[in-house]
């Protein structure tokens, strides 16, 4: 009988821990978002990759997908996120002419959409949609949890097609600057896409003009263009990230 008590006992042990091992973590996103992720590929997948690769212009931009570690190299400049510091290497003083701890991700966060609207510590919120060209886009407000990066106040809005569920459209604002919430939301579209690896992921983006009622116009310069991109499971070491020796 004793040794059935502790064949029983081991048995219940076995299969709780098995059960804990079968846990999902539970996202907190809306089904319809579920819906643009898999589109673009499936986040499950995504969450899968190591390494995200993309060129714009003469930048080459290379980003650690768990880490969130990056490196851009250009001729005249490289600037990286290692894990703790943004660094900068340049020719000379006016080589790079932006802020290298506003700039070193920002292209990242436009390229890898809409993925990165499944980071943790999101808050989301269905918002009015936007028309263009007679045709409707419904969306989604993503705004961030207090103390969550170095921007919490930004907000983002994705905005879909309801027959293909292919992200469309994307506003966000910008506080890194001046550290205060704020409504001024810039718009770039999202028609030119590319299957990458699996991943629809965009060929490139134009920013968009607004009226009053923050409905999209026209273009507002000439489109982005990416080149040369890549969606890796290989892992690089955290030297890649490093500043070079100068």
């Amino acid at each position: 009988m004793k040794r059935l008590f502790v064949l029983l006992l081991v048995t219940v042990l076995f299969s709780c821990k098995n059960d804990t091992k079968k846990e999902v973590k539970k996202e907190n996103f809306p089904e319809v978002l579920s819906k643009v992720f898999t589109k673009h590929g499936g986040l499950d997948n995504w969450r899968n990759q190591k390494v995200i690769s993309f060129n714009k212009g003469e930048e080459a931009h290379t980003v650690d997908l768990n880490s969130r570690k990056t490196t851009i190299h250009s001729p005249e400049y490289s600037l990286g996120y290692n894990g703790k510091e943004v660094w900068l290497m340049q020719k000379d003083s006016t080589s790079f002419k932006g802020n290298k701890g506003f700039y070193y991700n920002l292209y990242f966060y436009f390229y890898a959409m809409p993925f990165v609207l499944a980071d943790d510590g999101i808050i989301y919120e269905e918002v009015t949609p936007i028309t263009f060209e007679g045709k409707e886009y419904p969306g989604y407000k993503i705004s961030y949890k207090a103390n969550v990066g170095t921007s919490p106040d930004d907000n983002y809005f994705v905005y879909y097609n309801t027959e293909t569920f292919q992200m469309e459209w994307l506003g966000y604002t910008v506080t890194y600057f001046s550290k205060k919430a704020t409504t001024k939301a810039n718009l770039i579209r999202y028609n030119s896409w590319e299957n990458v690896n699996g991943f629809l992921l965009p060929k490139a983006i134009t920013w968009y003009k607004k009226d009053e009622n923050g409905q999209p116009t026209e273009t507002s310069g000439k489109p982005v263009d990416f080149t040369l991109p890549l969606v890796s499971q290989g892992q690089l070491s955290d030297s890649f990230f490093e500043k070079p020796m100068e």
